[in-house]
């Protein structure tokens, strides 16, 4: 008798596709939206057409958006990403290791800079999404910074808050160099391209930001050629604690001077929550920890909330844990990025498969307290973004997140007070339809 398939766990429950796209008007509503939200919550995710994907972060990229005015929901749009990856079938790579950076599945983030609404996934170049009335979040076209990008582009650009700079890196390839940083200056003109010595490509999901410094994470999570040659495979990398682990440190006033490197533990970062310089000579970083990542021997664990403070004069890192809940998916208010934020907050979160608490947790970074909003009994929340009251820096503010009911099999937009977080909701959007468990996304209010 032949056995039944499992499905896996990237393509089950929650994490499975919805097949199609869709527009909705006038969504219900349980509790008051501030009016003051005008805008729209956008979040990327993969969603597969091939039920074949052998991994989560494969899929192809859709983005979910719902429409905030005047205390109204007004609509909801899901919109694939379409790269030349998903019209096409276009590869990353040829069989002469040549690189096409427009392939692309698109999925891991949505950030607006200079105008442009962009998709990014961290092996390719970013997509434009158009945001028309009446045509938003469908797909213009890759987007090379008018041809001055030659590598890939991060999924995690920051945007410096004093000049508007969007400061990101590319990193990957079969050859030298294996990382790349770019800045951007706040009308989108790419201003700086400049390789970063590294002895080999590794999984570079994100990087640091200060008033004065970029830091790169250099860690033991490395790319294996023979997993990437073999079909179906996975992700093609792996945990080698040999390679160690350093952080590269450049002054932002010398973008292609000398990068300093400092070694810290073996461990593993995919998402920052934010930094800043401490003094001339210190930078505090904060990041979700993993202790390894892609072991193939190594059980799974989970991150957790861990203070890097860098000592530039001594030459040394000081590693210290802030908390022991897992955690993933940290943000601060983005006005903050690069600056002393004294909040953060992150998602109870983990990999396909995995346990889920389904909370939100809101760390005081000066005061070491933490306030949290637990959901209800399979209720699980994705990242949550933060969207200000008004115009102070750090002031008060809602946090946005889509929750899945696992009871229902629906979503909801749910609103937080980001000051009265253990509080119930300001408001629950009622979706009309599943929103699969995603990555990243942002609230982009109405220009002014």
């Amino acid at each position: 008798m032949a056995t039944a398939q499992r499905t896996p766990p990237h393509l089950a429950g929650n994490y499975a596709p919805v097949t199609d796209e869709l527009t909705a008007y006038d969504l219900p509503v349980t509790g008051a939206i501030p009016p003051e939200l005008t805008g729209w919550y956008l979040r990327n995710g993969p969603n597969p057409r091939d039920a074949a994907s052998p991994h989560w972060f494969f899929g192809d990229g859709m983005v979910h958006g719902v429409r905030l005015e005047n205390g109204r929901a007004t609509s909801y749009r899901n919109r694939w990403v379409r790269t030349s990856t998903f019209t096409d079938g276009a590869r990353i790579y040829d069989e002469r290791g040549e690189a096409d950076f427009t392939a692309s599945v698109a999925n891991t983030h949505v950030v607006r800079h200079a105008g442009r609404t962009l998709a990014l996934v961290e092996s390719s170049y970013p997509y434009e999404l158009d945001h028309r009335p009446g045509h938003e979040w469908e797909t213009a076209g890759p987007y090379d910074f008018g041809g001055r990008l030659t590598t890939p582009m991060t999924a995690h650009p920051k945007t410096c808050p004093t000049t508007g700079e969007l400061h990101f890196f590319g990193y990957g390839g079969l050859r030298p160099p294996y990382l790349t940083y770019h800045r951007a200056d706040a009308a989108g003109e790419l201003t700086v391209s400049r390789p970063v010595d590294v002895p080999a490509h590794t999984m570079t999901h994100d990087f640091h930001l200060t008033a004065g410094h970029v830091v790169f994470m250099d860690l033991p999570v490395v790319f294996d050629l023979a997993t990437a040659m073999r079909p179906g495979a996975g992700m093609p990398y792996t945990w080698d604690p040999g390679y160690g682990a350093r952080l590269g440190v450049l002054r932002r006033d010398d973008p292609y001077g000398d990068v300093r490197w400092l070694d810290i533990d073996p461990c593993y970062v995919f998402h920052a929550l934010n930094a800043y310089d401490a003094g001339p000579d210190r930078i505090v970083l904060y990041v979700a920890r993993y202790p390894h990542h892609a072991s193939p021997t190594l059980p799974t664990v989970p991150a957790t909330l861990w203070r890097w403070t860098l000592d530039l004069a001594a030459g040394t890192v000081t590693e210290e844990q802030v908390d022991d809940r897992p955690c993933e998916f940290p943000r601060a208010d983005d006005r903050l990025a690069g600056l002393d934020a004294r909040y953060g907050h992150v998602t109870t979160a983990g990999s396909p498969g995995s346990p889920r608490a389904g909370a939100v947790t809101r760390y005081d970074l000066r005061g070491g307290t933490a306030d949290s909003h637990t959901f209800a009994a399979g209720r699980t929340p994705g990242e949550a973004a933060f969207a200000p009251a008004d115009d102070r820096p750090g002031g008060p503010g809602w946090l946005l997140t889509f929750v899945h009911d696992a009871a229902t099999d629906t979503s909801d937009l749910v609103v937080l007070d980001a000051d009265r977080l253990a509080a119930p909701p300001i408001a629950t959007v009622h979706l009309p339809r599943r929103v699969p468990f995603g990555f990243h996304g942002n609230w982009l209010p109405d220009p002014a």
